[in-house]
């Protein structure tokens, strides 16, 4: 995989070298599948598991990029977002001239299923409530995290994908997670996880709000509003997405004030002992 500097206004596009530069656009209107993970197609040509390189890019307020890959998947790498943001710091973000665009949110918009729940509110910053409620030995966790005052990649990146042993070999029949493994995920057993320790105390919270940002910016722009998820995975995410999109009275693009902060620095590699991002 490649990633390679795009002109402003580009946005995210994903090329597949392998099918003579196919290109797909990183934009609801793309997505495909969504279950375990989130993939985009048109077509008939596939990319899949996008979520955690959109969420790095869109962490670290990257606009523009061409993605080059040569197959339908992206790789997992260490399961999180950070060894993304350690190369795109390594190879150097700039600051284009024109600029940034994002999505305002003027008024809520939200998707229910069930017990599950996910909207978006006008508010400044970019904030995200998530509740998560899974089988022990997860439980019920809560975080609030606000992209224009934190660190993503200190706070959100590192966080990796989690998945519980005892569903190991039902989703491999389901042909999932082929290369899932404790160098990847975080493997959960009866009382705890197996190939531990934990990154952050609630990080199972921390990787669903790295997931929905990744989501989310299948919106096109970066948002500005108040998103809250209560149980929610990739479909709920994407619906959200494309309800929004479709209510033109919902919001609107504005543009960043010139003075805006620039990318932030992610948490010291030696911390995690993240796998560097190969070809990137």
């Amino acid at each position: 995989m490649r990633l390679l500097p795009a002109p402003a206004g580009s946005g995210i596009v994903f090329r597949r070298t392998d099918l003579d530069n196919f290109e797909i656009a990183a934009t609801g209107r793309n997505v495909a599948k969504v279950s375990y993970a989130t993939s985009l197609m048109r077509q008939g040509v596939l990319i899949s598991t996008t979520e955690h390189l959109l969420s790095a890019l869109i962490g670290m307020r990257i606009d523009n990029v061409i993605v080059e890959i040569d197959n339908l998947e992206l790789p997992i790498l260490d399961g999180s977002a950070l060894p993304y943001v350690e190369a795109f710091l390594g190879a150097g973000i700039r600051t284009q001239r024109r600029r940034r665009e994002y999505i305002r949110v003027l008024h809520p918009v939200e998707v229910r299923e069930g017990d599950k729940f996910i909207g978006v509110y006008p508010g400044s910053g970019y904030q995200i409530h998530y509740t998560i409620d899974f089988p022990a030995p997860i439980g019920r966790l809560s975080t609030c995290v606000d992209l224009a005052a934190t660190t993503y990649g200190t706070a959100i990146a590192p966080a990796r994908t989690f998945g519980y042993k005892a569903d190991e070999q039902r989703l491999r029949d389901m042909g999932l997670i082929r290369g899932a493994g404790p160098e990847n995920a975080i493997i959960l057993g009866k009382t705890g996880p197996e190939n531990g320790p934990l990154r952050f105390p609630d990080e199972y919270v921390r990787h669903k709000v790295l997931d929905l940002i990744g989501d989310l910016a299948l919106a096109g722009h970066r948002i500005e509003g108040r998103v809250v998820a209560e149980r929610a995975g990739h479909a709920m995410h994407t619906a959200l997405v494309s309800r929004l999109l479709k209510d033109r009275s919902a919001w609107e693009l504005a543009r960043e004030p010139i003075d805006a902060p620039v990318n932030e620095q992610p948490a010291p590699v030696e911390s995690f002992a993240s796998p560097a991002l190969q070809g990137a």
